[in-house]
């Protein structure tokens, strides 16, 4: 069924009529199409169902070359980003083609999933304006790190659980907290791998995160659990370019304080509320989608 969804996502581009579009959006990596899959997992392979799924990915794409800007990113899945490429004005101006593509094709499904999509990307636009608030610097506060990383990454999840849904006539109200769940999830287990894998795997430098002035929930659980010289040791690293000593530092210190493992613990707890509710619904494949949120390596 993706495949139909990456002909559909063809289609929108080649009616655009625009070369410089096509030849930049084939530069973009595919990546999980995870969006598209839970929306054709609730929904089937309908040709409304397609459409959706390719339309939430031409948004997700759009977000995703706006990020790579505000946060300076020159790789993108291993590979050199767009902006990186070409520069921020193309990256910003491909974002938002794809962006107003997205919205009119939406008009050709339904209001209500029109709106459903429309107020997601609001709430990750002010996700994406949090994450920059908040970057500025340390946050020790885990209710606003809750709240940005649902509206920068889950709120779109969330939507796209309750697209599918909509189109398939089931509870919105209960994929949609599926879809939510899968989408915090997702953002702890990230956050998690940005400081447990190695440079090579992750395609950044480990501790990436902190450097760049972004307090992830192991930080602000680390935070928690240092006494007070410890906590202004903290506080001065963050957003700024770490030495080996102190990179060993802060890693000696979350393993003393287990501060991965508590932190992966609640990503699993989410996930677990996420696949009970689907298995109350007889839908394992979004089931096995969830569990394998939490399989990734550490």
């Amino acid at each position: 069924m993706l495949e139909a969804v990456e002909r559909q996502i063809g289609h929108f581009i080649s009616d655009l009529d625009d070369k410089t579009t096509s030849l930049l959006y084939a530069k973009l990596p595919a990546g999980k199409r995870l969006r598209a899959k839970l929306i054709l997992k609730v929904a089937g392979n309908s040709l409304q169902a397609i459409k959706s799924a390719a339309i939430v990915e031409l948004i997700h794409a759009a977000s995703l070359l706006h990020d790579d800007v505000i946060d300076d990113a020159f790789t993108r899945r291993n590979k050199p980003s767009l902006n990186a490429l070409y520069g921020n004005k193309t990256a910003i101006m491909l974002g938002d083609i794809l962006y107003s593509k997205g919205f009119y094709e939406l008009n050709n499904i339904s209001s209500k999933v029109a709106k459903l999509v429309s107020n997601a990307v609001t709430q990750l636009s002010l996700g994406e304006l949090a994450d920059v608030e908040l970057s500025k610097s340390f946050n020790p506060n885990k209710e606003l790190y809750l709240k940005m990383i649902y509206q920068k990454t889950a709120s779109l999840m969330e939507a796209s659980a309750g697209v599918g849904a909509n189109l398939a006539g089931k509870d919105e109200i209960a994929y949609m907290r599926y879809g939510r769940n899968l989408g915090i999830a997702f953002q702890m287990i990230d956050d998690i791998l940005d400081i447990t894998q190695d440079s090579a795997t992750l395609g950044k430098p480990s501790l990436h995160d902190f450097k760049e002035g972004k307090t992830t929930l192991p930080y602000i659980y680390l935070y928690e659990a240092l006494n007070q010289d410890e906590k202004t040791k903290l506080v001065s690293l963050h957003g700024k370019t770490l030495t080996a000593d102190e990179e060993l530092w802060i890693k000696t210190k979350m393993q003393e304080h287990k501060v991965v493992e508590k932190s992966y613990q609640e990503a699993k707890e989410l996930v677990q509320e996420a696949i009970e509710l689907m298995n109350s619904r007889g839908e394992k494949s979004l089931s096995d989608i969830a569990m394998a949120m939490i399989d990734r390596e550490f």
